[in-house]
């Protein structure tokens, strides 16, 4: 039934029909995950791209004897270092699982014959601007809000991150140390109260 959750998570980019995600899931492997499971090791070529079923994964780059968190996952996003798949060459990016983990991993492979069919072309290139554009506004909210605007955004639009992922994972992809998030939460509470 993994065609029916990807039917589901995808209906609001674009309504393929349920076959199409038959195929998809057809072509890919479901796969567990501890926590703390590495996924993907920095330095190593990705060979797969994923679709996350079930918990929470993140995506992180080793810098000054710490890891950066880049992007926090959980149920029903697709995932991957893409910079790896598609350049072909290994990148910096480490992927890891935050919570126990169900994913459906499809080979680079069968991501390119998928590609390939005229279905798979539109909907990898939704993917590929949903993608774009996150990462895009990401970015910008880094340049141009305070971490307090971010955290807020988050609890807005992800709240249940804020309750599945460590604070040190959500302060690295806000940003800011781990004392600075707790300082902003006890603030934004104090206002709720």
């Amino acid at each position: 039934m993994i065609e029916v959750i990807l039917k589901k998570a995808f209906d609001k980019y674009y309504e393929a029909p349920l076959e199409v995600w038959k195929y998809l899931a057809d072509h890919g492997e479901k796969v567990t995950y501890a926590k703390k499971e590495i996924i993907k090791q920095s330095d190593k070529k990705e060979r797969y791209g994923y679709f996350l079923i079930e918990g929470a994964v993140g995506s992180f780059v080793w810098n000054n004897d710490n890891y950066i968190c880049l992007d926090l996952l959980i149920e029903n996003d697709f995932f991957g270092d893409e910079l790896s798949l598609f350049s072909g060459k290994p990148s910096s990016i480490e992927i890891r699982a935050l919570e126990d983990s169900t994913v459906l991993r499809i080979n680079k492979s069968n991501i390119d014959k998928l590609r390939q069919t005229p279905m798979g072309s539109i909907l990898f290139s939704i993917g590929d601007q949903k993608a774009f554009i996150e990462k895009e506004k990401k970015q910008i909210e880094l340049m141009t809000q305070t971490a307090e605007e971010r955290y807020i955004n988050l609890l807005k639009g992800k709240p249940e991150l804020i309750q599945r992922i460590s604070q040190k994972d959500i302060a690295s992809y806000l940003g800011i140390s781990t004392q600075s998030l707790s300082r902003i939460r006890r603030k934004i509470k104090s206002l709720i109260i």
